[in-house]
């Protein structure tokens, strides 16, 4: 059940920074156990509580039967469907108890132009490694971007030799693209399913970008623009280094171990929190939906109690007593 060696140990399983569980599976059959799942693979049976998962992610080769989505649904759990170590996302399925505190606070800072400009601007400063100064405008800030990108390519293009001659491939003419292109084509592409799956399972939405906008996945562009330098760069130019044959097969597995390592899921689940901080009273980390209430009522004044009937006693036919 690779890529998670340590599933037999859920003490060992690594956290997001909310404290939610995740697990990746690939080539298992799920099947509902108990209170939780079991995973049967070719080591045998893995027995999984569905209350201590926050995510479980579906890779190829995976079966899941409708008592055990049942199950995870039952227990808050987030069920995504992904590609190979997350190089696509497909799908996924919500449980019933999420709050959707943090898509309301994504959608806020979205069409509030203060908020939003803010937003923009802690992308572009956690691409930096030094603060940028808050006077620039924001098409000096693009510039710097710019200049930061074609910075990273000449440099791992110097250190790697592999000829850099600009970013440039078409789609219709894929074995037209140089080597270093096609790898970095496809590795976008990896990074790209794997912040789709950070941004969803974090309970935020992929298509109310700040930076990038007008696509269902504007937001998963913004996101995974914070770690191209880092991490797909260096891992393009040093695949084509080795050799030119299959570079975009082994640009991702390349890029699958780096982000292993790095431990990048969780970090971009704590970067996309980072983003709306500040923004409100609330705590963007809190869960406290009780899930056997309903959600509060808009009012113009602030949220008002759910559950309640209102115009009489307060109490009415599906109400809770007050």
């Amino acid at each position: 059940m690779p890529p998670v060696p340590n599933t037999r140990n859920l003490k060992e399983l690594p956290k997001f920074r909310d404290g939610l569980s995740y697990l990746y599976v690939e080539h298992a059959f799920v099947e509902q156990e108990a209170q939780g799942i079991g995973i049967y693979d070719k080591e045998g049976l893995t027995l999984v509580p569905a209350a201590a998962l926050g995510v479980l992610f579906l890779g190829p080769g995976t079966r899941i039967t409708h008592a055990a989505i049942q199950a995870l649904a039952g227990n808050g759990c987030t069920v995504c469907w992904v590609g190979e170590g997350f190089a696509r996302f497909y799908a996924q399925g919500l449980g019933d108890t999420r709050s959707a505190l943090r898509l309301e606070r994504q959608a806020k800072a979205w069409a509030d132009p203060k908020l939003h400009l803010e937003v923009v601007y802690r992308l572009y400063a956690k691409r930096f490694s030094e603060p940028l100064p808050r006077d620039l405008s924001l098409e000096q800030v693009r510039g710097l971007e710019g200049v930061r990108v074609r910075a990273a390519y000449a440099r791992w293009s110097q250190e790697t030799g592999v000829p850099w001659k600009g970013r440039s491939y078409d789609r219709r003419h894929w074995i037209a693209s140089d080597p270093v292109n096609r790898a970095l084509s496809s590795g976008a592409a990896y990074l790209y399913g794997l912040a789709h799956a950070a941004i969803v399972s974090a309970g935020f939405s992929p298509s109310l970008g700040f930076i990038h906008t007008g696509k269902l996945l504007s937001f998963v562009y913004d996101t995974a623009d914070l770690y191209k330098t880092e991490y797909l760069i260096p891992a393009a130019f040093r695949t084509v280094a080795e050799s030119e044959a299959e570079v975009e097969r082994r640009v991702r597995r390349a890029l699958r171990e780096r982000i292993e390592e790095g431990k990048l899921l969780e970090r971009m689940v704590e970067d996309l929190l980072d983003l709306f901080s500040g923004f409100g009273p609330e705590d963007l980390l809190s869960e406290e939906d009780d899930p056997t209430l309903p959600g509060g009522l808009w009012d113009p004044e602030g949220v008002v109690e759910g559950g309640v009937a209102y115009g009489g006693d307060g109490v009415g036919e599906g109400a809770e007593e007050p």
